[in-house]
Order: C-alpha cells, then sequence, then structure tokens
C-alpha cells in the first residue's frame, strides 16, 4: 500500500506525459481565475461606485446574482447547462469552448472571482479620503487621470486586506474543478483514494499541499501589504 500511495504522489506533483500534475492544475485554476477576475473587476468597481444608478445598477445585478448564488451551482450551469441550450449547439465555436471541461470551470470560476473583487475594490473606492480627491482636482486633473493617478492607486493598495482573504477563498473554492472532471488536487487525491483506500494519507498530502499554497500566498500578500501600505502606519518621531 505505501508503495501504491508513493506511486499516485506524482501525480500530485509532477507531469506524466502529456497530463499536467494535479498542483499544476490547481494553481494555473487558480492565476488564471485571479489575473481575468481582477482584471474585469477594476473597470466594474469604477462603475459600481458611480453615483449614476443607470451605470452603477447593472453591475450591481451582476455582483448580486454570482455572490447570491454558490459557486457549485454556476459551475454546472456553465458545464452542463448552457451546452444544453440548442444556440450552443449550433454554433461552432460556442460548442467546442463549452465542451472544453477546463474552459467551462475557468469561466465560473473568473465571473465568481470577479463578483466579489468588484465589491471589494468598490468599496474602497466608495470609502475613498475627500482630501485626496480634492487635491487632485485643485491640480486640474480630469476625471480619467484623477481615478489612474489617485483614486484607483489608493483604493487597490488598501483593498489588499480584504483581496488577500478573497483570492485564498478562491484557492478552496478550485476544490469544485473535480465535479467537471478537471484533474485538480482533490481529482487526484480521490482517484489515489479509490485505488489505495487509504483516505487518511491520500487526503493528508492534499491538505498539506492546500496549506502551503495558502502560506505562500500569505507570505506574498504580506510583503506586498508591508510596502503598499506603509503610509498608513503610525510614523515615529
Amino acid at each position: 500500500m505505501i508503495q501504491l500511495i508513493g506511486q499516485y504522489w506524482q501525480s500530485y506533483l509532477y507531469s506524466d506525459g502529456y497530463r499536467l500534475s494535479g498542483l499544476v492544475i490547481t494553481l494555473w485554476l487558480l492565476v488564471v481565475s485571479v489575473g481575468l477576475g481582477f482584471v474585469l473587476a477594476v473597470p466594474l468597481a469604477v462603475a459600481r461606485a458611480s453615483r449614476n444608478r443607470y451605470i452603477s445598477g447593472p453591475v450591481w445585478l451582476y455582483t448580486y446574482i454570482f455572490r447570491g448564488t454558490p459557486l457549485y451551482v454556476q459551475l454546472l450551469l456553465c458545464y452542463t447547462g448552457l451546452y444544453s441550450l440548442h444556440y450552443v449547439h449550433d454554433h461552432a465555436w460556442l460548442n467546442t469552448f463549452f465542451r472544453n471541461a477546463m474552459n467551462c470551470t475557468l469561466l465560473a470560476f473568473t465571473l465568481n472571482e470577479c463578483a466579489y473583487a468588484t465589491e471589494i475594490f468598490a468599496g474602497a473606492i466608495k470609502t475613498m479620503s475627500a482630501g485626496e480627491v480634492e487635491a487632485g482636482l485643485a491640480y486640474g486633473m480630469s476625471r480619467f487621470t484623477l481615478y489612474r493617478r489617485v483614486i484607483l492607486p489608493s483604493a487597490l493598495r488598501r483593498a489588499l486586506p480584504s483581496y488577500s482573504n478573497e483570492v485564498i477563498l478562491m484557492l478552496h473554492a478550485t476544490t469544485l474543478a473535480f465535479t467537471a472532471t478537471v484533474p485538480d488536487i482533490l481529482k487526484v487525491t480521490r482517484d489515489v483514494n479509490s485505488a489505495t483506500y487509504m483516505s487518511f494519507q491520500a487526503y493528508g498530502i492534499a491538505a498539506i499541499l492546500y496549506a502551503a499554497i495558502v502560506f505562500v500566498l500569505i507570505w506574498m500578500f504580506r510583503r506586498l501589504e508591508a510596502r503598499w501600505l506603509a503610509f498608513l502606519k503610525p510614523q515615529g518621531h
């Protein structure tokens, strides 16, 4: 049994021919969903913080839907629900896209991550110090320049602690990928458990890997906070 689980251990960490390891797949899901979610969330957060309800309203509806429904349901809708529509079958590109489990998983994860990140960034924008905005306007900055040089840099810095927690939660959410047959860490773990019946060892390895990734994420965000949030610390005399 020990030798057998040792053979499967390679599936967690090492590639095998054309098959990527469970760790690489999990990291790929995390990086892509967080990266795309961040890129989409920044402009949506600006719209969400707008006082014009015709601009903020649609963004609010989007974030409400994706934060108000379970990610598991969203994943199933992307993986099986959309593919059942006739329009998707009739469109060659959509048919190819939604037949791929990885594409469906990344789509669901990205939309979910974007919704949460949008609310985090929008909250940071809304709590922006009036003095910083007034100082930018006093320099004659346009609205676009004010957002680019003052509001967004300050808001994104102050959002770091909350955003770091969201990234960690997104890592935990990647465990749902196995339901779409994506071979992430948990999918490999279930395969190992089915082959060896050594549940404690199999899931223990998975727990160690997830904990190690979280440790690295926390360390990275702490470094970013120490650099970009240093101005919030009390200054010595």
